[in-house]
Formats: structure tokens, sequence, C-alpha cells
């Protein structure tokens, strides 16, 4: 199964591919403040963002690129992978790279878009995710999506130079 095209009043999510190659994107993966919790992040080339992209598009995966329907900018990247088939699960994960289009509801009106999508068309049981516990803004918005602690796994690595915990949570199908 790959990505369906879908939409929000405000965004368009297209499978994630080569058309996304930009020096924008490049500038994403190296800014500090977008992969400071990100496992991910930081030296990235145009030449490796193409292989990385190219790796993506072959695989069967839920990997969409979000973009502002009214300019068709693409701002960020939205994903449910790995799909474990035993447990029926999804892991989920979001990038905001453009830091001007911050705080204005995009990461919420995407991420709420695509969990009805999974649990709604694919079916899938529930949908985890990690997000490193100074991460406020992002432990707030799961909450706020109906993300529930599921546990804490202790110095589980160093962002932005410090060692930090990670939480893990979980939103269950309840459809």
């Amino acid at each position: 199964m790959k990505a369906v095209n879908l939409e929000t009043e405000r965004l368009s999510l297209r499978r994630l591919s080569l058309e996304h190659l930009s020096n924008a994107y490049v500038g994403w993966l190296n800014d500090v403040e977008v992969f400071k919790y990100l496992e991910t992040g930081g030296n990235y080339t145009i030449g490796e963002l193409e292989n990385y992209l190219k790796e993506q598009q072959e695989k069967d995966i839920f990997f969409w690129a979000i973009h502002l329907k009214n300019s068709d900018k693409h701002i960020g990247n939205i994903k449910i992978d790995p799909i474990d088939l035993d447990n029926n699960s999804g892991e989920y994960g979001i990038m905001m790279g453009d830091k001007s289009e911050w705080g204005k509801g995009y990461a919420k009106e995407a991420s709420v878009e695509v969990i009805n999508y999974c649990f709604g068309e694919i079916k899938l049981a529930q949908i985890t995710l990690g997000v490193i516990e100074k991460n406020i803004g992002a432990l707030k918005l799961y909450q706020n999506m109906g993300f529930e602690v599921e546990n804490t796994i202790e110095n589980k690595g160093v962002y932005a130079g410090e060692l930090c915990n990670s939480i893990r949570m979980i939103k269950k199908n309840d459809k």
C-alpha cells in the first residue's frame, strides 16, 4: 500500500517523491531548530536528499509531503511507517520544515487527516509515536489529538546537546 493523495481545508498531502527535491528541503534538514528533536538532521547535501527520496519513493509506505493548497508550497512531511501487521499498528512521524509556517495549526490539520485515513480506510488498530520529553509543543499537540503516554525511555539520546528521555505515546482506533 502506498500513500494516496489527501486534502484538508488548507492542505494538500501528496506522496513524497523526487518532485520534492529542493534546496529548501535540504535547508530544513540542516537547520538546527528544525531537526532539534528529530533522529536525523544536519550536514545533508542535495545528493543525499535525492538518494533518500528515491529510496522512499520505491517503498510501499505511507509518506506524504505537506503542501499549502493556496500556493502549493511544500512545508513539511508526515508519515505512518513502519506498519506492524502483527499488531495492526503504525508509527507516526512528522517534520514541519518551513519555519515561516510554524504555529499556524498545519501540523495538527495534517495529522488529524492522516490519522483519520489510517483508522478509517486502512483500519489500523492503533498509531504509536516517540517524542523527546523536552519537545513541549509536540507533546501538547499529540495529547490534544488524543495520544496517551504509554511509557518513557530514559536517556534515549542526545538532542540539542542534552541527554533526553523519549516518551512513547499511543492512540487507539475507537471507531
